[in-house]
């Protein structure tokens, strides 16, 4: 048997202004049903988002980035959302919204370690 499971992926997407629907890549969530995992890796480039639009609210994208991170968690964190199974936290993060933290596709591939896989696609993706 293959110590590979399949996970699923979706980048977060900062647009500062709906629109004109310009975004930069801020983060990554990361499912594996196998696993049990739901998390997210965030990073917020504001020199970037700044040039998209300059009167942003860097506070309150970096406290929706943050509770994006606490959904994922679990826990007092979670809000609503703690009692729930990785797998509803994740889809409830992933639908589509028109705010300024919106989820891009979701895609697939195999992982062995969702964690890690979360790290590397976060450095491939975002940063």
């Amino acid at each position: 048997m293959s110590d590979r499971h399949v996970f699923e992926y979706a980048l977060l997407r900062v647009v500062p202004r709906v629109e004109r629907g310009e975004r930069i890549n801020a983060g990554v969530l990361v499912y594996c049903r196998a696993k049990e995992y739901v998390g997210a890796r965030t990073h917020l480039d504001e020199a970037r988002l700044l040039a998209l639009d300059p009167g942003v609210d860097l506070p309150g994208v970096r406290a929706a980035l943050r509770a994006v991170e606490g959904v994922c968690g679990g826990g007092d964190l979670a809000g609503q959302a703690a009692p729930d199974e990785p797998g509803r936290r994740f889809r409830w993060l992933i639908a589509p919204r028109s705010t300024i933290l919106q989820p891009g596709p979701v895609h697939t591939g195999l992982t062995a370690d969702p964690a890690a896989e979360a790290d590397r696609l976060l450095g491939l993706l975002v940063r």
